[in-house]
C-alpha cells in the first residue's frame, strides 16, 4: 500500500527533512508536536499539527501510546519516527503493527536484534563480519579476566544503549572496578538495562559507517562516512566518502555492511558502524543503527539519492528501484553539526531566543535547519539546531566551500559551535585527512566562540 497520510513523530530539523521528502511524494503530513513546538517552523511547514503533550520528551515524544493514538486520531497510514526519541524503540514498531499503522523503519524483531549490542555482535559473526575482541561482563571478576586477555586499554559499553552513555575507557586494572560502577549506573538510568560488555580499545581508530537500505529481500549500500571527529562520543563533523582509508578496506566494509543487513532481511534505512584500525589496517564491527542518521545528507550528496524518500517508498510496500551498480559516487561532502552550546564553557547548552539567523547559500551548499530569526531554542531537547553540508568535486574543494559557508553563517542571541568548526576546517591534521577518534583537542575550542 502507498502511504497517503504520515504522522511525523519528531521535531527539529529531522521533522523538516521528513516533511519535505513526504511532500515530494505527494504524502500529506501531520506533525506530532509538544506544546512549545506547536509554534516552531516544522509546525508551519506540515499540512497539520497535533499536540501530543508538554515540553518534556518523557511526557510527549517518548510516549508510545500517545504517538500511536495521535496517528489513529488523525487517520494516518504511517508513522515516521525520525532519529532519536522512539526511532529505535521496538515497542513503537510493535504498537504500529497492532494498530494497523505502517512503521517507517525496520521490523520490531530487527530493532531488537541490533539494539542489543551482544546480539548484534553475534549476528555480525554469523554474517562473517569481523568483530572487535571482547565480550559480555557480568561481574568485576569476569571483566578483569577478559580485560587481561584483550589487553589494556579497554572500553566498557552498555549493551542496550549508545551515544556515549554507559561508555568508559579504562587504561589500567586499578581503574576497572570504579569505571564499571559508573557505567552500570549510567546504563541503568539511560536505558533501563544495566548489562555491560567490554572491548579492546583501538588507540589509532577511525569511526567509519556504511549507509544501507533494504526492502526485506535485497540490500544496497550508499557508501561510507567518516565520523571520527567526536567529542565525548558525540559526532561533530562527518564526511563522505571515507578519507585516507585504502580502497580495498572501504570495499570490504561496504560488502560486510550489506552481508550483515542481508542476513537480517533488513527493511528500511540503517547504518552499520565499524572501527578502522589505522595501525593494523583492518576493521571490526561496532553496531548497527536501525534508523536514518543525522549525517545522512552527506551520503545523499555524493550519490544523488533521497534516502528519506526511499525510506518512505519502501515502507509503503515498494521494492528497491535500482541495483547496486546504479549507485554512482560523485565528489566529496562534509557536514558540520551546528549546536546551540558554548564551547568556551564546557559545551554547556545555550537556550534562548535567536535574534538573527542567516544561513549560507550557493552552489554545493545545503542547510538543514528548523530555526529562523526569532526562534526559541528550548532547554528540553538536543542542542542540534542546523546542519551545513558542502559538496564539491574534491575534498579540498569541499573544505574550502564549507569554510566560506561557515563565514556566511550568522546566528546571534545564543552561543554556538560555529567558530569551533571553522577552527577544525583550518587545522592541518584535518586537512591531511589524518584524523582519528582521539582527534578532538582543546585548541579546537576557540575562547571567543
Amino acid at each position: 500500500m502507498s502511504i497517503r497520510r504520515l504522522l511525523v513523530a519528531n521535531r527539529g530539523e529531522i521533522a523538516m527533512r521528513v516533511i519535505r521528502a513526504a511532500r515530494g511524494l505527494g504524502i500529506e503530513t501531520v506533525l506530532a508536536a509538544s506544546e512549545p513546538d506547536r509554534h516552531a517552523l516544522p509546525a508551519r511547514y506540515a499540512d497539520r499539527t497535533i499536540c501530543i503533550g508538554p515540553a518534556r520528551a518523557s511526557e510527549s515524544y517518548l510516549r508510545v501510546e500517545t504517538v500511536v493514538a495521535a496517528a489513529l486520531g488523525v487517520g494516518a497510514d504511517a508513522i515516521h519516527p525520525g532519529y532519536g526519541f522512539l526511532s529505535e524503540n521496538a515497542a513503537l514498531a510493535e504498537a504500529c503493527d497492532d494498530a494497523g499503522i505502517v512503521f517507517v523503519g525496520p521490523t520490531a524483531a530487527q530493532v531488537l536484534e541490533v539494539g542489543d549490542k551482544l546480539r548484534a555482535r553475534e549476528a555480525a559473526r554469523a554474517a562473517d563480519v569481523p568483530v572487535t575482541p571482547g565480550g559480555p561482563i557480568a561481574s568485576y571478576e569476569s571483566a578483569r579476566e577478559l580485560a587481561e586477555r584483550v589487553g589494556y586499554p579497554v572500553l566498557i559499553k552498555a549493551v542496550g544503549g549508545g551515544g556515549g552513555r554507559g561508555m568508559k575507557r579504562v587504561d589500567a586494572p586499578a581503574h576497572l572496578e570504579a569505571s564499571m560502577t559508573l557505567a552500570v549506573a549510567e546504563a541503568r538510568a539511560a536505558f533501563g538495562d544495566a548489562r555491560l560488555y567490554l572491548e579492546r580499545f583501538v588507540e589509532n581508530g577511525r569511526h567509519i559507517e556504511v549507509q544501507v537500505v533494504g526492502d526485506g529481500t535485497n540490500v544496497l549500500h550508499f557508501g561510507e562516512r567518516d565520523c571520527s571527529i567526536q567529542r565525548r562520543y558525540q559526532k561533530l563533523l562527518e564526511e563522505a566518502c571515507a578519507v585516507d582509508v585504502p580502497i580495498d578496506v572501504r570495499d570490504a566494509m561496504r560488502a560486510a555492511a550489506v552481508r550483515f543487513a542481508a542476513r537480517l532481511h533488513y527493511r528500511g534505512a540503517g547504518t552499520v558502524e565499524f572501527l578502522y584500525d589505522a595501525d593494523r589496517r583492518d576493521f571490526s564491527f561496532l553496531e548497527m543503527n536501525a534508523r536514518i542518521q543525522v549525517e545522512h545528507p552527506v551520503s545523499e550528496a555524493v550519490t544523488g539519492v533521497d534516502l528519506v524518500a526511499l525510506q518512505l517508498s519502501i515502507a509503503g510496500g515498494a521494492s528497491l528501484p535500482f541495483a547496486q551498480d546504479d549507485v554512482v559516487f560523485e565528489g566529496h561532502a562534509i557536514e558540520c553539526r551546528i549546536n546551540a552550546e558554548d564551547p568556551a564553557n564546557d559545551f554547556r547548552p545555550s537556550a534562548g531566543t535567536i535574534a538573527t539567523a542567516a544561513f549560507p547559500t550557493g552552489p554545493g551548499i545545503r542547510v538543514e535547519t528548523f530555526v529562523e530569526s526569532g526562534s526559541r531554542v528550548l532547554p528540553f531537547y538536543d542542542s542540534l539546531i542546523a546542519k551545513i553540508v558542502a559538496h564539491a568535486p574534491t575534498r579540498p574543494a569541499a573544505i574550502e566551500r564549507m569554510r566560506v559557508a561557515l563565514r556566511q553563517c550568522r546566528i546571534d542571541g545564543i552561543a554556538t559551535n560555529l567558530a569551533m568548526h571553522a577552527s577544525i576546517l583550518g587545522d592541518e591534521t584535518f586537512r591531511r585527512g589524518a584524523v582519528t577518534t582521539a582527534y578532538f583537542r582543546t585548541e579546537h575550542v576557540p575562547s571567543h566562540a
